[in-house]
């Protein structure tokens, strides 16, 4: 991979002021910003709920003249993943759980490209854009929120097969799925094979699977009313859950309640199972049934985003995760701060000082966006020279959707517990208060009235996923290059008269004749 040695284009990027502030033991001291026109560059990898609040918050506290942020993402928003589930099934429009960045974002750069390499040491970062070739930036400042991916293992038939649900893109292409093999099982008439199609499998059962198999068997049994072919218990909806219980982030009496409800509606729970295989959509568990399934959701955990391990320089756990202090400075195995770093949400180990036992923060959003507002804050105290605070932080509740109007939710430890419907408008509640930007606020809560006042959209748009396959499908073939394709105006070629002038061939080229490649004439 080719890198340009440069800053990057951005005006703000190349300002030969930006200067930095060295911490020898990376810890405050008598350090403060020089004079009005030094700015300190702070560099925030990923920009997503961490990387946009840390970004937000530093900003509303110093202003651009003393410190210049630039975040980096190769995508062009936020998504809010509480909300992941209800825009796959549809209960939120996708564009509503995102935030772009150029909308949430004042006085704040961006990059758009995908962190290639980290080198700390030197205080460079390789980044590659889209397109172009790649380029490398210096900063003074690094945040790390990069976040986590899937975690996946080699399982036969799984990277051919299934689909994880991590994002947004992910969760409108499971919708689509889900309709779309609805569509074609109303029309078809073998047995087996429309089995298989109605049938979907998800292997996990954590908070994402759980809410994801829930809202989206909640939607395909109300489009049934829309398929005179097709009854609620035609739909075979199947998890795959290697512990004992389901929901292991609620109490075990909530969990045990979440089952009841998803087994009430017809949900096939295999526990102490595990996915053996599903090559071509043949599903192998190890209870030892074996069934066909079209559609295969893997939700069975997440990791630390690969680059920290395999592209950086910065200090890592056995799990990947960048290991910090409770004041979210990096630090490495003997808890000396790596001066200059700072790390937080689903890609830092961070110790939960309220749990204690050596135990970690959890990888969700409240905890993330609340160490985002507590790394803001040390930041800003480094970079003045005052003391540092440890992040604390009582973990308010846990809330799930399971579909429309039902849900779980616990608060104060488990101390009050609410069932369905209280616990779906407790979750929806907390979730659009938490979500980013008044306007995206707004747009979910007037798709919600709708939604109330006309009913849910159940439409497949999977040709959005290939949107030039049906260009392709009817365009001619290319015409050898060097050829002068005939042309002409589109009423002319309706009437057969011509009202374009012929370009005159060269004595090696060819001439396509009429509106298609029809005939080819030598001159």
């Amino acid at each position: 991979m080719a890198v340009d040695d440069t800053l990057g284009t951005d005006a703000h990027i190349r300002d030969d002021n930006i200067v930095g502030i060295s911490h020898p033991d990376g810890h405050s001291g008598d350090h403060e910003i020089v004079d009005a026109h030094s700015r300190i560059r702070l560099v925030i990898l990923g920009g997503g709920s961490v990387g946009l609040t840390v970004a937000n918050k530093l900003r509303a506290r110093m202003p651009r003249s003393d410190l210049a942020i630039v975040i980096v993402d190769p995508r062009p928003y936020a998504q809010y993943p509480p909300f992941l589930p209800e825009a796959a099934a549809g209960s939120i429009e996708p564009r509503d759980v995102v935030a772009p960045h150029r909308l949430a974002l004042h006085g704040i750069d961006v990059l758009q490209a995908r962190a290639e390499h980290i080198d700390h040491a030197n205080k460079t970062i390789v980044l590659d854009p889209e397109d172009g070739p790649a380029y490398k930036i210096h900063y003074d400042q690094l945040v790390i929120a990069l976040g986590s991916v899937s975690r996946t293992l080699p399982i036969p038939g799984l990277a051919e097969n299934a689909i994880g649900f991590k994002n947004v893109e992910e969760g409108i292409a499971i919708r689509n799925r889900v309709i779309n093999r609805m569509d074609i099982a109303a029309s078809v008439t073998d047995p087996a094979e429309r089995a298989r199609m109605l049938t979907f499998t998800f292997v996990g059962g954590g908070f994402a699977g759980v809410e994801a198999i829930a809202e989206l068997e909640d939607m395909a049994r109300y489009a049934c009313k829309s398929y005179p072919t097709i009854e609620p218990n035609d739909l075979r909806f199947v998890m795959v859950e290697g512990s004992g219980r389901i929901l292991p982030e609620v109490s075990e009496s909530s969990g045990l309640y979440a089952l009841g409800e998803m087994e009430k509606r017809g949900i096939e729970v295999y526990l102490n199972t595990f996915l053996n295989s599903c090559i071509d959509g043949n599903v192998v568990l190890s209870n030892g049934k074996t069934f066909e399934s079209d559609t295969i959701v893997w939700t069975a955990g997440i990791k630390s985003n690969p680059l920290l391990s395999t592209g950086s320089d910065l200090p890592v756990d056995k799990l990947g995760r960048v290991t910090v202090l409770p004041t979210l400075q990096v630090c490495d195995a003997d808890g000396n701060v790596i001066p200059d770093a700072w790390a937080a949400g689903d890609c830092a180990a961070v110790p939960d000082l309220v749990a204690g036992d050596g135990k970690f923060c959890p990888p969700n959003a409240q905890y993330a966006i609340r160490e985002a507002k507590c790394m803001a804050r040390n930041i800003d105290a480094e970079l003045h020279g005052r003391p540092l605070e440890d992040f604390r932080h009582q973990n308010i509740g846990v809330v799930a959707s399971l579909g429309m109007n039902k849900g779980v939710a616990e608060f104060l430890g488990g101390k009050i517990k609410l069932h369905g419907w209280p616990a779906w408008m407790a979750h929806r509640a907390y979730h659009v208060y938490a979500m980013p930007t008044t306007n995206r606020k707004a747009h979910i809560l007037a798709g919600w009235l709708q939604q109330a006042l006309l009913g849910r959209e159940t439409v497949s748009l999977g040709s959005v996923e290939d949107p030039r396959h049906e260009f392709v499908k009817v365009a001619v073939p290319s015409a050898p290059p060097g050829v002068i394709v005939q042309q002409e105006p589109i009423a002319a070629a309706a009437t057969g008269v011509s009202g374009v002038e012929t370009l005159a061939p060269a004595a090696h080229e060819h001439v396509v004749a009429g509106s298609g490649v029809e005939d080819i004439t030598e001159s």
